[in-house]
């Protein structure tokens, strides 16, 4: 005669498990594998999707589903939903060896591809090759984390590069042409948008305010918002070029 499997366990194959401490209590969920970075970056809102089954374990590979004491006691919630959401967000996902050092040298590879995107070399005035910026990124020991965007893990990079002056590195600037009505809120609005600005080329004062110059790619926004704000719609921002690189080098 069979054996029938315990009420409170579940068989699950192929899954990934994302893990989260609290209150003392081990808490699992098991999801399709590559769902859970694709929820956790936004590509993925349909947690129906991302979960193999809509429950929280105590142990996955055992199939042990945890007490609704413990869910209770730890989250002090009844929603379910809302408490996978919880271990979604801040859980551990459990990977295998084989797994994490793949994730590592995609994520690494990443980063060093949106480097050489957005920097280039003052010197020469020319853009890095990818692999020339994975070396320089070997040479600091950059420490990659898979859960951490890789956008973000960039910027940093780009920091310690500079820091470490390992390469000669600097954003590329990109160049604008600015241009408003010339009235007397347009020396008010320049001197906003001055400490905004690398350099300044060219400044028109006639009946149309024009300005030509350099910004670093982190403050176009910041620029365009002052323009919005201040100007209600009758300035412009114009992309001239990236400096020193073709327009198709480098994506924002």
């Amino acid at each position: 005669m069979p054996i029938n499997q315990p009420s409170n366990q579940i068989k699950l194959t192929n899954v990934s498990v994302v893990r989260l401490k609290k209150g003392g209590k081990r808490f699992e969920i098991a999801c399709y594998k590559n769902k859970v970075m694709e929820w956790r970056n936004g590509v993925e809102t349909d947690l129906d999707e991302v979960l193999q089954i809509k429950n929280v374990f105590s142990n996955v590979s055992k199939g042990q589903v945890a007490a609704q004491g413990d869910l209770q006691k730890a989250f002090k919630n009844e929603d379910m939903s809302k408490i996978i959401e919880e271990i979604l967000k801040k859980g551990e996902l459990q990977v295998s060896e084989k797994e994490r050092s793949h994730q590592i040298d995609n994520t690494y590879r990443e980063i060093a591809m949106i480097v050489a995107e957005k920097c280039v070399n003052p010197q020469t005035k020319r853009p890095y090759t990818v692999t020339m910026i994975e070396k320089a990124l070997g040479e600091i020991h950059l420490s990659v984390n898979v859960n951490k965007s890789t956008k973000s893990q960039a910027l940093e990079a780009i920091k310690q590069l500079q820091e470490k002056k390992v390469i000669p590195i600097s954003r590329a600037q990109m160049r604008l042409r600015i241009t408003m009505p010339n009235s007397k809120e347009t020396k008010k609005v320049k001197e906003k948008l001055t400490p905004l600005i690398a350099n300044i080329e060219d400044e028109n004062w006639d009946n149309e305010y024009e300005l030509i110059c350099l910004i670093d790619p982190g403050q176009y926004r910041t620029i365009g918002d002052i323009l919005e704000k201040n100007i209600k719609g009758n300035g412009q921002i114009e992309l001239l070029s990236l400096n020193d690189t073709s327009e198709g080098d480098i994506k924002f």
